[in-house]
């Protein structure tokens, strides 16, 4: 559907409470997070059998954990003695030792050693007879996705189009070079409102458009009935906000990269818009002598655009042509006021490339980081090292959004036309919160 068109909305207002209220927050428990696909993490992270990952989701954990056939089976972090959650964090094992009363579970979930197995459970040996709860998961895209609902659809059926749109990007191949997960004094939803539309770009983010085309006019805005929603902008400098003195020295560099002159093109229109063009024909024509592997079956808007891409109803990942940005927010397990947003910033391997550009955390040597930066936003003050990015202004945002939900003039959002998929996003929470999802 066009992303910019209100006739596809039925108009549920947008209330304050839906960002504070606990009652609407129980209600997102019970009738959206237990039901939808969560990513536990990176199928990178385990490699080999017995590695396992650790998803804590407001009060529940699930391990994720590979096995000796090379597949990935999810189970409940609670031991099925006395329910102990039984790890803290991913490693790798060969099998889950509960802290409590010792019994041991193997990567399949089966019981497998127990205390006093043989001569006190008058009920027989449990071992070899009891599981660990067990949930779906699936893999695609280079993450292991879990669901705690046993009847709901496939993960493909959930994703969908989003598995056919980005069959051509090698994403299990990118390197995350960037790994943060930052606590923010604001709701969940303000990440996906934030990342649903590019209207504030030009307020929030002056560095942008130099280099990301996301006028009213340029970029493309879709939407697809099960939530999920992108904006397809074209990288190449805006023809409305110019560089002072009517250079642009990033596209000039970027050109120049794939052996194109800047110097060739009479206006700035040209050298904008042909430059554009170009650039997708040198793309095409090099990337294998270049060592951009991953270009091979990347068609010509996906080596030169970024699709920025919100997968309902949390997790947004912008698809640039050398990078993937990951984004995701979940709710804090007793304060609908706050939130946890995670920020994986991933590169696409280049033959001769030791440093990349991070996009959202700046220069990154190219290797994997191993272990996650927990931060407090505390205003700006517990990254530092990200002020001045395009995510930390938007945290920037994040506190005065939520406390403006309070506020007795705020009734409901005032929408452009290039924010529909804002209302769209919160009429299918509304419809997951009715039991009616699509």
């Amino acid at each position: 559907m066009d992303g910019r068109d209100p006739s596809n909305l039925r108009g549920d207002k947008i209330t304050g409470d839906r960002y504070y209220s606990p009652e609407f927050a129980q209600k997102e428990w019970d009738h959206l997070w237990t039901k939808i696909w969560h990513i536990a993490g990176r199928t990178a992270d385990i490699p080999e059998p017995g590695d396992f990952l650790v998803h804590n989701f407001m009060q529940e954990s699930v391990i994720a954990v590979r096995q000796d056939d090379g597949s990935v089976r999810a189970f409940y972090n609670s031991c099925g003695h006395r329910g102990m959650r039984m790890v803290s964090e991913s490693s790798s094992v060969d099998t889950f030792h509960c802290p409590y009363h010792g019994w041991k579970w193997g990567k399949d979930g089966t019981l497998v050693d127990a205390q006093d197995a043989d001569v006190d459970f008058k009920r027989g040996n449990p071992c070899g007879k009891l599981k660990l709860g067990e949930l779906r998961c699936d893999i695609w895209g280079g993450f292991v996705w879990y669901t705690m609902d046993d009847d709901g659809q496939s993960l493909e059926e959930y994703l969908e189009p989003m598995v056919a749109l980005y069959r051509g990007y090698p994403m299990d191949t990118a390197v995350r070079v960037a790994w943060y997960r930052i606590e923010l004094n604001a709701n969940w939803k303000f990440v996906t409102d934030n990342f649903s539309e590019s209207y504030h770009t030009r307020t929030a983010h002056p560095q942008v458009p130099p280099w990301i085309d996301q006028d009213v006019d340029s970029a493309r805005h879709e939407m697809w009935p099960k939530g999920h929603g992108r904006t397809v902008q074209p990288m190449r400098p805006s023809l409305s906000d110019r560089p002072a003195g009517g250079g642009n020295a990033m596209f000039e560099a970027e050109l120049r990269k794939w052996d194109i002159d800047p110097g060739k093109y009479e206006t700035y229109e040209e050298f904008a818009l042909q430059g554009w063009k170009d650039l997708k024909a040198a793309k095409q024509k090099l990337w294998a002598e270049k060592g951009y592997r991953h270009y091979e079956k990347m068609n010509d808007e996906e080596i030169t655009d970024s699709p920025h891409t919100v997968i309902f109803p949390n997790v947004t990942i912008s698809f640039l042509p050398d990078n993937l940005v990951f984004f995701r927010s979940e709710p804090h397990a007793s304060d609908p006021e706050k939130c946890y947003f995670d920020l994986w910033c991933m590169a696409f391997p280049v033959e001769g490339q030791t440093e990349v550009e991070s996009i959202m955390a700046g220069p990154k040597p190219l290797r994997e980081v191993m272990e996650c930066e927990h931060r407090e936003f505390d205003g700006g003050r517990g990254i530092p090292e990200l002020a001045g990015q395009i995510v930390y202004q938007d945290m920037e945002l994040a506190e005065n959004m939520q406390a403006g939900m309070h506020s007795r003039g705020y009734k409901d959002a005032y929408l452009s036309d290039q924010e529909t998929r804002i209302r769209f996003f919160h009429e299918v929470l509304n419809d997951w919160l009715n039991d009616s999802q699509p």
